[in-house]
């Protein structure tokens, strides 16, 4: 239609003044008028003297096809055939005659991993959701550890429970899980324990105990450090603190770093993902008191100089109400 209208004008003002007014690039307009060019019928390609004949591929399909042959490659079906002083063709030969027929694919017989299912976890309240996990801690030579056990609430980020232990045992996990529970006097159907894939999170002795306690337990998928978050950044919290050090000499060195830590994460240090408020007083229940003593005190301040706060009166950060691993996307939910 814009065509039409440029051929119109074009006796009248010319050709680029009509593509200008009419807003059409003058490139497609000289373009559309150009009759297409047929070009001559390309020839067909001659059959090279060299190449087998149908005979010879049907045999060599029937070769590739067969029981023995149909989950090896064809560079494995060209060397057996040529170790038992057989040559049917090359093996590029054999590539391009399944290409022929659509039977280009992985050939070989090969395990199928089940696929695992993302774990989505909510925690609203302390002691609903746990994570825990197992870190090294590089001891007084080179290839020599001490490891670190955590049990983390996710909700409050409050640390329920920790050991550093000479080893990886499901043993000492057992008992490290099993105190914790009855310190923090855990309810049969309350909580839900996640960890990674690790031996000692997936041992019989853990599963035993945790059936027997009414413990829920989850797992991160292989490889995806993204689903056990809340460890992995309570980890980084204390190998990035100024005082950890290279390595540790002893055992008795590392559980010795590691009690006042533990008790500075719980008790000192200010968590932004929870308010700002230390996860003791949210996993105990006082942020809220001093959540409103902080909204009391902002407003005391806006109160004695309003000019200084050019948004009104502020207001202090936010508290939890949910805790999520891996939480549904808008669509996820909408299905």
């Amino acid at each position: 239609m814009i065509q039409q209208a440029v051929e119109e004008l074009t006796p009248l003002v010319g050709t680029r003044p009509a593509c200008r007014a009419l807003g059409v690039a003058p490139a497609t307009v000289y373009r559309r008028r150009r009759p297409v060019q047929q070009g001559p019928e390309p020839r067909p390609r001659p059959r090279p003297g060299r190449s087998l004949s149908v005979p010879e591929q049907e045999a060599v399909l029937d070769v590739l096809r067969s029981e023995r042959f149909v989950d090896s490659s064809p560079a494995q079906v060209w060397a057996t055939l040529l170790d038992e002083g057989r040559y049917l063709c090359s093996e590029r030969t054999m590539y391009r005659l399944l290409a022929q027929h659509q039977e280009v694919r992985e050939r070989r017989d090969q395990l199928t991993h089940p696929a695992y299912t993302r774990p989505e976890l909510l925690a609203e309240r302390p002691n609903q959701v746990w994570s825990w996990d197992i870190t090294k801690l590089l001891g007084p030579q080179k290839w020599t550890y001490h490891y670190l056990y955590v049990i983390l609430d996710v909700f409050s980020r409050y640390v329920v429970g920790w050991t550093v232990q000479p080893g990886e045992s499901a043993v000492v996990a057992e008992q490290l899980i099993a105190q914790s529970i009855a310190q923090q006097q855990i309810t049969r159907g309350q909580l839900t324990l996640h960890a990674d894939r690790g031996s000692s999170m997936r041992s019989k002795p853990v599963a035993f105990l945790l059936a027997d306690l009414g413990v829920t337990k989850t797992h991160s998928r292989p490889y995806t450090s993204t689903d056990n978050p809340y460890s992995e950044a309570q980890f980084k919290t204390m190998k990035y603190r100024p005082g950890f050090p290279e390595r540790f000499g002893s055992i008795e060195v590392a559980r010795t770093f590691c009690r006042p830590f533990f008790d500075w994460y719980n008790h000192t240090h200010r968590h932004s993902g929870i308010g700002l408020m230390t996860p003791a007083a949210v996993h105990h229940g006082r942020a809220g008191a001093l959540h409103d003593e902080r909204a009391r005190i902002l407003a005391t301040a806006f109160a004695a100089n309003p000019e200084r706060f050019v948004r009104g009166v502020p207001v202090p950060p936010a508290l939890p109400t949910a805790a999520w691993i891996n939480r549904p996307s808008t669509q996820e939910v909408a299905r």
